[in-house]
């Protein structure tokens, strides 16, 4: 990578202009004494040494260090060329942010923001990754969402998301472009899903196009997998939010299919949020969305739902199963028969538990399809 180069000792550096307070380092012990100092006040590689020893450190060191500011002198480094420094004061602010909220918050008011962005271009695989990590860490803390969403962030991380769907699929022309790990992926959506926690968050979301996203990853990623389980769960969460992300996954060329697909495939969490979009779908608009979802095969796997899914996923499933079914003929006077035919088809299907195959589902699909 070319523009950051690799430290060595003769290379000169600039002094830190911070500075501590003599009583200040008296009052801490040796190894932070010299940690915070070098951090402070030595060259870049007593600096890079000192971030890197700070992970060692207990939480009660760290603590102590936070409270004197040493993410100033981290932050600091976020802004060399050196990519060892950057590395390594990542690594530190993720290691003082790691199960304390207030070191989250402190390393937000101390102005890492628009320096861990920056990183998100830097050509780095390793740098970008690593900035993922600390966005998803940052992102976890209540107070921190708010100026993480205002930042652009959003639109970064669903920018790196679509650029590597079309990477993996021969979409893009951009030899340079690089694509990023599972796990990197795994902690991008993990980002966008918590900032969807916050309800003034979701609007952004939304115009931010994470339906388009989440809805590639669904549809291009082998099933069952943990990265599909969390783009459908958050996926659940943003189409439930309004008519608007409803609208968008319903109107996406291929969202149904991919939907229909989890349903079979996909691990029974991921199951039971596809069926609970597609009967949102489906109570959205029947007459639009009907055919559509049944021309994509549901009903095998909505019948196997109903047998083997959880209550909650059975529930949505025999409501889904009701919406599909064409009552047209039907007025209020046969409201009783159209039940009981319903009720009918469940029992049977209850009764053969995890034996409904073959024979079995063939004749129950061909009862469902008379009153179509």
């Amino acid at each position: 990578m070319d523009q950051y180069k690799i430290s060595s000792s003769n290379q000169s550096h600039k002094k830190n202009p911070l500075r501590i307070k003599e009583k200040e380092l008296g009052e801490l012990p040796s190894m932070e004494e010299l940690l915070l100092q070098n951090l402070v006040t030595g060259d870049a590689e007593a600096q890079i040494r000192a971030a890197t020893q700070l992970g060692n450190l207990s939480s009660k060191q760290r603590h102590s260090l936070a409270e004197r500011g040493v993410m100033l002198p981290l932050i600091s480094m976020l802004h060399s060329q050196d990519f060892e420094a950057i590395e390594a004061a990542l690594l530190a602010l993720l290691s003082l942010a790691f199960g304390s909220e207030r070191n989250k918050r402190w390393i937000l008011k101390s102005g890492a923001l628009p320096a861990v962005l920056s990183l998100l271009e830097c050509g780095s695989k390793a740098l970008m990754e690593l900035t993922i990590t600390a966005l998803m860490i940052l992102s976890s803390c209540k107070a921190n969402k708010l100026s993480i969403a205002s930042s652009g962030a959003i639109e970064q991380i669903i920018e790196i998301l679509n650029r590597d769907y079309a990477n993996a699929n021969g979409m893009n022309t951009n030899k340079d472009t690089i694509t990023i790990s599972m796990q990197a992926r795994l902690d991008a959506v993990a980002t966008l899903h918590n900032l969807s926690t916050c309800h003034h968050i979701m609007p952004s979301l939304v115009s931010s196009g994470v339906v388009f996203s989440l809805l590639q990853i669904i549809r291009s990623c082998e099933k069952p997998s943990q990265l599909v389980e969390k783009a459908i769960a958050l996926l659940d969460d943003v189409v439930s939010s309004s008519k608007i992300p409803l609208k968008d996954t319903a109107g996406t060329c291929g969202a149904i299919g991919a939907l229909v697909e989890t349903l079979e495939e996909g691990s029974m969490e991921s199951k039971e949020h596809a069926v609970r979009i597609l009967l949102f779908i489906c109570q959205s608009c029947r007459e639009n969305y009907r055919g559509l979802i049944l021309r994509e095969g549901v009903m095998p796997g909505l019948l196997q739902l109903k047998v083997d899914g959880t209550w909650r996923a059975k529930t949505m499933a025999e409501e889904l199963l009701l919406l599909l079914r064409d009552c047209s003929s039907y007025g209020p006077s046969n409201q009783q028969s159209r039940n009981e035919v319903i009720e009918q088809i469940m029992q049977e299907i209850d009764a053969e538990g995890e034996e409904v195959a073959g024979s079995t589902a063939l004749r129950l699909l061909a009862k469902l399809s008379i009153m179509q």
